[in-house]
């Protein structure tokens, strides 16, 4: 069974975890966080774009591998994928088992989820917000 969290408590647990002020991101609705390296133009296009490719999970492929990686600053985990950059967050309260397997196996099906909705719930536009180096 999944359990939805909130946008807000999403939200909230990726501005903490992606403090790094240089780092534009999209936020969608079951919890894929896509990280802009080169943020340029609309982020949610941009965003949107990534995901449309990077998100579906195909099992057998590359883009049904996952890495699950137990989080120090905040509760739960984040699910990785093939696009470095196209994370997913599985809260404390979502899996029913806590092994790796089952955090990673749902962590891909809400990114699959994402990658196929596409819909997009925050944009966290730092472009700017940093002085050039």
């Amino acid at each position: 069974m999944m359990t939805a969290v909130n946008t807000e408590t999403l939200t909230d647990v990726w501005q903490r975890l992606l403090a790094d002020p240089r780092k534009s991101w999209v936020l969608f609705e079951h919890g894929t966080c896509v990280v802009l390296t080169a943020p340029e133009g609309e982020l949610a296009e941009q965003a949107t774009g990534i995901l449309r490719g990077f998100g579906p999970a195909h099992a057998g492929s590359a883009a049904g591998d996952f890495g699950v990686i137990a989080l120090e600053d905040a509760e739960g985990w984040v699910v990785t994928g093939h696009h470095d950059d196209v994370l997913t967050y599985v809260g404390p309260d979502e899996p029913q088992d806590r092994s790796e397997i089952a955090v990673g196996l749902l962590g891909r099906s809400k990114r699959h989820r994402d990658g196929t909705e596409l819909h997009v719930v925050h944009v966290e536009d730092r472009r700017g917000s940093a002085d050039p180096a």
